[in-house]
């Protein structure tokens, strides 16, 4: 399939899905209730298997790959609902990050063990 997209190509490949397969966007309460729902299989898998919880033999066979792609097409979607441009939204968080801890974590003993 598409191997090198940006994310103005995802949100551009979620909106024609949409439009195309999935008749319309869910209202964005839906949506937001759905983006929980899919974090917290993420979280299920991640607590069971790099967690302290046991995994259960029904959880072994979870694709935590297709889940968190699951995670980004409900984050996509809501994006395109709102009108957010994820390119940009997430270039200047970047940039937030780079200024608010430029030096926070490399003074961080806990990280330097």
């Amino acid at each position: 399939m598409h191997r090198n997209i940006t994310l103005a190509d995802a949100q551009q490949m979620a909106d024609a899905w949409i439009k195309e397969k999935g008749v319309r966007y869910f209202n964005e309460l839906t949506n937001t209730a759905i983006l929980m729902e899919e974090v917290g299989e993420v979280a299920r898998i991640m607590a069971r298997r790099y967690g302290e919880q046991s995994e259960k033999e029904s959880d072994k066979n979870a694709n935590l790959a297709d889940e968190m792609a699951d995670v980004l097409f409900v984050l996509i979607c809501l994006a395109n609902q709102t009108g957010i441009d994820l390119t940009e939204a997430f270039l200047n968080n970047l940039q937030k990050k780079t200024s608010r801890d430029a030096t926070r974590h490399l003074n961080n003993p806990k990280l330097n063990r």
